[in-house]
């Protein structure tokens, strides 16, 4: 595959049909206003590689056409099949035979065959068949997935193979153009423009670490996991979601930027999993009855912090409880929600600036973010037909919507059938009629329930369920 010419980038940068039509005789003016779209359409088969570009008054047209030529062999078609009587946490004896999803993908890495994609793609999947460009079809395995951060990898046995490589999300502006490239509604493969709308939007759904880019470019069923790229041809994005009344695009869709992308990449190839850390703090939402309990300046808005944990990196550093938290690295933090989701984003290991008012001063600290601890238990150990499921303290991401409960942070279905119909992510919040918000709850609970049947409540996603096990 030839390199991708500048030249052509350069001239959708500078250009632009207005000024073309301007500079244009008033008939060809008209004429083009009526009929440009049909004159591209109409002309473009007919122009090979060795024809000058379509030009009116001697300009050439902007084009898309060589940036896409050298993106969209990276970019996949992924189509993930799985046994809804597996996979259903309530176990629904209606449905009937394998279940397909079907989404998209982008090449990262041609020499070794891995794939970003959406967690909610391949979520899962007993059976995943990636398909490229040029015809050919292969079976994937999933490297690792994270669903707070809704991203995977995965790996196919292919040669041959072009990659798209991952730009620094952090220059976007809002007003860059950019492209979306997948496969909306299974017609094949499709390209839609538009240009970055919002960046750092997040709040969009009920659990999960979001730092979204907002696009006008059509994002559509189908789409998900694929590329948003800007017009170097270059990965800016993840596409992940659409905000729509009625299923289809209405111009707000979302990406996941390409630098959170590679770090949970990065991460997911060397770990198989996101090694998440905090600050070690519990904070509140300031409001005018907890500010004056707090002794802060009436009108006083935004994020206090209620309790240090001992030993924490926010103890170390000297954070105190009624300190008023400003921003973190420079960015305003308003709300408990933003200070969480920040914080789950940043890697272990990072250096994190915090700025903080207390008694009216303001100070700035620096410390590094540390490995959360958290206790892990498997279920075999408490009951034999919880073999193959392993359950922990819920995470700070599903913490957000205020949710109690245990996570199931693993599982392995080959172990036990009660670990073939739960997935990692899912939060039990009931045992038995009884509810659970912590593993002691699960633990005693299962201590007395001998060889009664066990009735869990669990939530996934935005829906409950009760799995019923004998």
């Amino acid at each position: 595959m030839p390199e991708l010419p500048a030249a052509p980038v350069e001239t959708v940068r500078q250009t632009n049909a207005h000024r073309l039509l301007n500079k244009a005789p008033l008939a060809l003016v008209q004429g083009a206003r009526r009929g440009l779209l049909a004159l591209l359409i109409a002309a473009a088969p007919g122009v090979n590689q060795a024809a000058l570009p379509l030009a009116v008054d001697g300009q050439p047209l902007p084009s898309l056409a060589p940036m896409l030529e050298h993106v969209t062999p990276a970019v996949v078609n992924i189509s993930a099949q799985s046994d809804p009587r597996q996979t259903a946490a309530g176990g629904d004896v209606r449905a009937q035979g394998m279940r397909q999803n079907v989404g998209s993908g982008v090449i990262v890495d041609a020499a070794q065959g891995n794939i970003l994609t959406n967690h909610h793609v391949v979520r899962g999947a007993s059976a995943i068949r990636v398909s490229l460009q040029d015809g050919r079809s292969f079976t994937a395995t999933v490297v690792g997935s994270d669903p707070d951060t809704d991203l995977a990898v995965l790996r196919i046995p292919a040669q041959n193979l072009q990659a798209l490589s991952l730009s620094d999300s952090s220059d976007l502006r809002v007003g860059d153009f950019v492209v979306a490239i997948g496969d909306p509604f299974g017609l094949g493969q499709s390209a839609s423009s538009g240009i970055v709308s919002a960046l750092d939007r997040s709040n969009l759904r009920a659990a999960g670490y979001q730092n979204f880019i907002q696009t006008d470019a059509s994002i559509n069923p189908g789409n998900s996991g694929g590329a948003l790229v800007n017009l170097n041809g270059e990965l800016v994005g993840i596409n992940t979601m659409i905000y729509t009344p009625s299923g289809g695009n209405v111009g707000i869709g979302f990406a996941i930027p390409s630098n959170l992308a590679g770090e949970v990449m990065r991460q997911l190839l060397q770990h198989g999993q996101v090694q998440r850390g905090g600050l070690g703090l519990d904070t509140l939402d300031i409001t005018p009855r907890n500010a004056r309990q707090l002794g802060l300046a009436p009108g006083s808005t935004g994020v206090a912090v209620a309790r240090v944990t001992d030993g924490s990196p926010a103890q170390k550093a000297g954070v105190q409880a009624r300190d008023q938290i400003l921003s973190v690295d420079g960015k305003a933090v308003s709300t408990s929600a933003q200070l969480r989701n920040a914080e789950g984003l940043l890697p272990v290991g990072r250096e994190v600036r915090l700025a903080l008012q207390r008694a009216g001063a303001r100070i700035e600290i620096s410390l590094r973010i540390e490995p959360e601890q958290s206790e892990r238990l498997h279920g075999g150990s408490l009951d034999a037909r919880l073999t193959g499921v392993e359950f922990s303290e819920i995470a700070r991401a599903q913490r957000v919507q205020g949710n109690d409960g245990v996570a199931i942070s693993a599982t392995y279905p080959e172990r036990g059938p009660v670990a073939a119909r739960v997935q990692r992510g899912d939060i039990i919040i009931g045992l038995n009629q009884r509810p659970v918000s912590k593993l002691a709850d699960l633990r005693d609970l299962l201590a007395g329930v001998g060889r009664q049947p066990l009735i869990l409540t669990l939530v996934r996603g935005r829906s409950v369920y009760s799995l019923q096990v004998n």
